[in-house]
């Protein structure tokens, strides 16, 4: 764990995390001997990204009262991430399987209608936690999981505006939980309300229609209204359009095992830098070392870096001593 120094503003963020098992082994998951049990959630992902790189994160959920619920917030607290949980005892905690079908391709299946999580409420995010925060982090799934949590979302951007807190929103679009345009169609309503944007190829294509190239796409959605864009490429690295200042950033190669979670390692990344004011360059740079990591071991988060270990990928020294 890395100490958060406490005279910086914090990052709040909220979304729904679930319970998260996974097959040891690659292979078809009706023959699996065995099953591990964690979590996974991208708003969460991103807190703990924040927290092992220094930064003070809250999340705020809603878990059934259940064991799995017990796990979640369980497992985000002895990250050092503040938690603030609403136990729900009409609707279970979500679940998500992970199959590693082959050595290189997951599926990724939810459990997650009807859960705890998608009830989530403005009344489970404190208003004055948004308007004392340094920035509001917001995803796309959240509002793709009922009307009542883009209801909440609107409610949270909009008391972060009035209080001048910056809001980021991160697109994840997840076509299993809608379709393109009823998400397109969403994104574009929040994008006048946020300051910066993270969004996939695809994702930035279903908001703002085709587009030659990265650069184009990141103006067409810095023209409805955020001054920072950064479109996530994966292994291709990254074109962020801020302030007007066109970046590229190229990916750290490594090996990859699980590229689960590795946008949410970027984005943790990126805003612990901006947090601690720190320049476009230093922020992508740092993202894409975080992404990278978040890559080389099994599970959403758990291959995340503290702050001291970021120089690892560009050591020579194959033991430390």
């Amino acid at each position: 764990m890395t100490a958060s120094d406490p005279s910086l503003p914090y990052v709040l963020t909220f979304g729904e995390t679930m319970a998260l098992m996974r097959a040891d082994r690659p292979g078809p998951l009706a023959h699996a001997a065995g099953l591990s049990l964690g979590i996974g959630g991208s708003e969460s992902n991103v807190a703990i990204g924040l927290r092992r790189l220094g930064v003070p994160a809250v999340w705020c959920g809603r878990v059934g009262d259940d064991s799995l619920g017990i796990l979640v917030e369980r497992e985000i607290r002895a990250e050092g991430v503040d938690a603030r949980v609403t136990v729900d005892p009409d609707a279970p905690t979500g679940l998500m399987l992970k199959e590693s079908r082959t050595p290189s391709v997951q599926r990724v299946t939810y459990y997650r209608s009807g859960s705890a999580g998608s009830r989530l409420s403005s009344q489970d995010v404190d208003e004055d936690l948004v308007a004392g925060a340094g920035i509001l982090h917001l995803s796309g799934i959240t509002a793709a999981l009922s009307a009542q949590c883009r209801e909440t979302l609107h409610h949270a951007v909009a008391v972060a505006r009035a209080a001048g807190t910056l809001v980021s929103f991160d697109l994840n679009f997840r076509g299993n939980l809608w379709d393109r345009e009823t998400a397109g169609q969403f994104y574009r309503e929040i994008l006048p309300h946020a300051d910066l944007v993270f969004a996939g190829d695809d994702e930035a294509v279903i908001t703002v229609g085709a587009g030659a190239d990265p650069v184009e796409l990141a103006r067409r959605i810095a023209a409805h209204g955020p001054r920072q864009v950064v479109i996530k490429r994966g292994a291709d690295g990254a074109v962020a359009l801020i302030d007007g200042q066109v970046l590229h950033q190229e990916a750290v190669p490594v090996e990859a095992l699980d590229t689960v979670g590795a946008g949410d390692a970027f984005v943790a990344g990126y805003l612990a830098e901006l947090l601690l004011d720190r320049g476009p360059g230093e922020r992508l740079e740092t993202a894409a070392r975080t992404g990278a990591f978040a890559c080389l071991v099994p599970g959403d988060w758990e291959g995340f870096p503290r702050r001291h270990e970021l120089e690892l990928l560009s050591g020579t020294e194959p033991v430390i001593r």
